[in-house]
């Protein structure tokens, strides 16, 4: 995966002030009951890989037991402050095992930097081999092939005395290529005065067809759902609930 971003190294510590928990509500209570109707019995525990700063897991810590897993230390000691009585773990999730089963197993857009198909498959098996039969794998990637569309975005919140403001940007790919490009502009204001700085974020894009295929090919059985944010934004992402069968 090479070098991480900026956001999840030497910025990590602003990340609340970019994406706030709240924000995160609707698309939770989403991601629970994809969850929940594909299971077959009652989900006690879950494992997120890519849990970032906990945003997610704020809210899903309170319908299940949560461990967390993240390749930025920064990002996992954000969460940890903000979900302390959750178990956190340094990791992959290309390569992680933890020797244990899960009821769930959850990546949200953490998923988007598997660059490639293999990296891709590799983070399913992981899923895979921590889900114990009949539990529910739920894959929310940013964007699939047939719905992406390059955009510009803008945000940002105060919290006591910073605050960040962005500028994000998101284009490609090039033709005949899979790679998605997200330049961010982060404008700090704390004690020391304001400062601008910038960070790049590379992404893998897959046809929905490739997601379904390598799903199948781990021996999940797998549908697909549409989570609309609300009004304000209107935006569209394909998720896909994959189960292990019994």
């Amino acid at each position: 995966m090479g070098a991480l971003p900026r956001l999840y190294e030497d910025l990590a510590a602003w990340w609340p002030l970019l994406s706030s928990p709240d924000e995160y509500a609707t698309a939770a209570a989403f991601y629970w009951q994809c969850i929940t109707e594909a299971s077959k019995s009652p989900v006690r525990t879950m494992l997120e890989l890519g849990s970032g700063g906990g945003n997610n897991a704020s809210h899903l810590k309170a319908n299940c037991e949560m461990t967390l897993v993240d390749l930025s230390p920064g990002m996992l000691r954000v969460s940890r402050s903000l979900n302390p009585e959750c178990e956190h773990v340094h990791g992959d999730m290309r390569e992680v095992r933890l020797g244990r089963v899960f009821d769930a197993v959850f990546i949200q857009d953490a998923v988007a930097y598997m660059l490639t198909e293999e990296d891709l498959a590799r983070a399913l098996a992981t899923a895979w081999v921590h889900l114990r039969p009949g539990g529910v794998a739920l894959f929310c990637p940013d964007h699939v092939t047939e719905t992406f569309k390059p955009s510009t975005s803008h945000g940002g919140h105060d919290r006591m005395l910073r605050s960040l403001r962005y500028l994000e940007w998101v284009h490609g790919p090039d033709p005949g290529g899979n790679l998605i490009t997200y330049d961010f502009a982060y404008i700090l204001r704390d004690k020391d005065g304001v400062r601008v700085e910038y960070d790049r974020h590379v992404t893998g894009l897959f046809p929905r067809a490739s997601w379904l295929r390598l799903l199948k090919a781990q021996g999940f059985s797998v549908t697909t759902r549409e989570f609309i944010e609300p009004p304000a934004s209107g935006n569209r992402y394909e998720v896909f609930v994959a189960v292990r069968p019994a």
